[in-house]
């Protein structure tokens, strides 16, 4: 079997999905503690890598994805599917579970 190297930048989604860089969850509380791993949530927000295409429309054409590269999201908490590339955490997600861009 060959091996494969896959890169982050090489990475592009298919159809309507997103591919975004989770952001790092808070360390500590707002009173000073610092949480352990077990305690920390899921992040909900992080920076698009990548973008695919859009969805495809009855008539064939395609439908714009209302995100670019580099901008700041917010996400439903359980939506998409985890990736880990290098150490860092990635979450391939449909548009519709994009809830907002953060300015």
């Amino acid at each position: 079997m060959a091996a494969i190297s896959i890169n982050v930048s090489t990475l592009k989604p298919l159809g309507d999905r997103v591919f975004v860089k989770v952001s790092e969850s808070e360390e500590k509380t707002a009173g000073g503690l610092f949480l352990p791993d077990s305690a920390k949530e899921k992040p909900q927000i992080g920076e698009v890598v990548s973008v695919g295409e859009g969805k495809r429309n009855d008539d064939g054409s395609r439908s714009a994805i209302d995100v670019k590269v580099g901008d700041q999201v917010l996400y439903s908490k359980y939506a998409g599917t985890d990736i880990k590339f290098g150490g860092d955490d990635y979450v391939l997600l449909s548009e519709k579970d994009i809830l907002a861009t953060v300015a």
